[in-house]
């Protein structure tokens, strides 16, 4: 995806806010050997294309003052209740130099599973993304996760999916997250609780 912006040269919140109010939204691009660089963006075209799944999750093609940088999408700030972007983070990128990004998980297939099929299950997704490490060329915009198999009483791990090549999950030692669950409505039900039992007449005296 591409996008367009320009180097800005006034710093500060006074000269942000008098970019908010034309319409601009300030940002810095970071990363390689360059300095970090404050930039600035068209709101509304940055708006529609914050909107799009693959922005967030892919190397992007900025056109700055002209000349092209490859970039990732690190940070956005949003206005605390108003539909507005107030700042932007981008980091660029080397084609030889891995990148750790999150980026989403699509399911498929889970109607044709025994656990929906057969079972009537209701499929819960635990994780809708994954943080992973790879090459610039290599990043995928999300990763498949295929529940056609997709059984009662067995939850989908991270270790169950399959990535594509030359990308590989981050995760601390021992980490094996669930991403999928299948629940039997109605199973996880409570017993009621049986009635108390009458308490013992007095004994008289």
């Amino acid at each position: 995806m591409k996008f367009v912006a320009k180097t800005r040269s006034e710093q500060g919140s006074g000269a942000s806010r008098r970019l908010r109010r034309a319409g601009l939204v300030p940002g810095i691009v970071y990363g390689g050997k360059t300095a970090p660089t404050p930039i600035s963006i068209e709101h509304n075209p940055l708006y529609h294309a914050l909107r799009v799944e693959a922005f967030h999750s892919s190397i992007l093609d900025m056109e700055l003052d002209g000349q092209p940088e490859r970039v990732l999408l690190r940070d956005v700030q949003w206005h605390a209740y108003k539909p507005l972007v107030t700042h932007i983070d981008f980091q660029r990128v080397a084609a030889d130099e891995k990148i750790t990004v999150k980026v989403p998980l699509h399911f498929v297939n889970q109607e044709l599973s025994p656990a929906v099929k057969l079972s009537g299950g209701i499929v819960g997704h635990v994780v809708n993304e994954v943080e992973i490490s790879c090459l610039p060329g290599d990043l995928p915009s999300f990763i498949e996760v295929d529940l056609s198999n997709l059984e009662v009483g067995k939850p989908v791990h991270l270790s169950g999916i399959a990535f594509p090549q030359g990308v590989a999950p981050v995760l601390h030692a021992g980490e094996d997250p669930v991403l999928v669950t299948v629940t039997i409505p109605g199973a996880a039900e409570e017993e009621p609780a049986p009635a108390a039992a009458p308490a013992a007449p007095a004994a008289k005296k």
